[in-house]
């Protein structure tokens, strides 16, 4: 089968090479699944370049996020078990993790839902625990990630202000359902959010950025508001001054969903159930931008890498890349 491998650390499109590998073989308690697509994360790049909380064995193959059939016909939503990730033909994936790809979702979609919504959801609703009315602001809201956050806030009857990096990013998180859009290119994120708060600030802010949306962030969040942190794609990890958060009353949460797996796996398929509702009543959809070609994977995986794409980039088997959109996905 064909796969994705990378045999030395660095940057994705020069480092993950297209090869021809044995298929791999289920363990115990294992699922041998056929990729029907493979949704492309900021961790895949972290992982090539060797900085991910997880380090893989070399050579390894990237992707943590598909959507694949079962040899009796079932579609799956699963995270590979690396190092055979899930840019390949073939993946296979511990059996007690799987869950049932969603009926009103294609495989592209699909693919794009587990992880970006599941932190979506248990950042919002079990870390900040939102409320409707309440007012979130979304940094990176044209973004894989953020795009979530957006639906998901919507969906929990919030008021959603969306921070983007362009015109082109504007529009999409308009078109998600922003009810304020900010382009931090062009305006000032603190005076535009606390004027559309009446001074008050956001209630909950969705960081996937840090470093300045991060700075940005502790100036416009309102009392008792919450600041949820779940990335740092700028590349700048930011180091909370603790007095402000006194003299402020906000709280700093962390968000690593990973931990779910381990430290409240029953947490897992319960939140799932809940996307896989509001899926089917349309209140969330992933954004999938492109379905690319596997032969494509690495040019892909390096764009998501340098912020040159808007919502999800899926990597789908024998299909022809999508137009690119212009611009960086913050």
């Amino acid at each position: 089968m064909r796969a994705w491998r990378v045999h030395e650390n660095g940057e994705p499109g020069k480092v993950m090479r297209l090869e021809e590998v044995a298929k791999p073989v289920p363990g115990e308690g294992q699922l041998l699944l056929r990729v029907l697509a493979a949704n492309i994360n900021f961790p895949d790049a972290l992982l090539c370049r060797g900085q991910y909380q997880v380090r893989p064995p070399l050579p390894f193959t990237p992707g943590v996020e598909v959507c694949g059939e079962t040899e009796d016909g079932r579609r799956l939503i699963a995270t590979p078990a690396l190092p055979h990730g899930g840019f390949a033909e073939y993946v296979t994936a511990d059996a007690a993790t799987v869950l049932p790809a969603p009926d009103s979702l294609d495989d592209a979609e699909a693919a794009a839902l587990h992880i970006g919504y599941q932190t979506g959801w248990f950042g919002l609703h079990r870390r900040a625990h939102i409320q409707a009315g309440e007012t979130l602001l979304v940094h990176a809201a044209a973004g894989g990630v953020g795009s979530a956050a957006v639906q998901l806030g919507k969906a929990a009857g919030a008021t959603v202000i969306g921070v983007v990096g362009g015109p082109d990013k504007a529009r999409t998180a308009r078109d998600l359902g922003c009810d304020l859009v900010i382009d931090r290119r062009s305006e000032d994120i603190v005076a535009k959010v606390k004027e559309a708060t009446g001074g008050r600030g956001a209630d909950i802010v969705y960081d996937p950025v840090g470093g300045d949306a991060y700075a940005k962030s502790v100036k416009c969040v309102a009392f008792e508001g919450r600041i949820v942190i779940v990335g740092f794609a700028s590349g700048e990890i930011p180091s909370p001054g603790l007095n402000h958060a006194l003299v402020k009353n906000y709280s700093i949460v962390g968000l690593h969903w990973g931990l779910y797996n381990t430290k409240g796996p029953a947490a897992i398929p319960a939140c799932h159930q809940e996307l896989t509702r509001l899926a089917a009543e349309g209140a969330i959809k992933p954004l999938v931008s492109e379905r690319v070609a596997m032969k494509h994977a690495a040019d892909a995986v390096q764009r998501v890498a340098d912020g040159m794409t808007t919502g999800r980039v899926v990597v789908v088997p024998d299909a022809a890349p999508t137009a690119v959109p212009d611009g960086e996905s913050r």
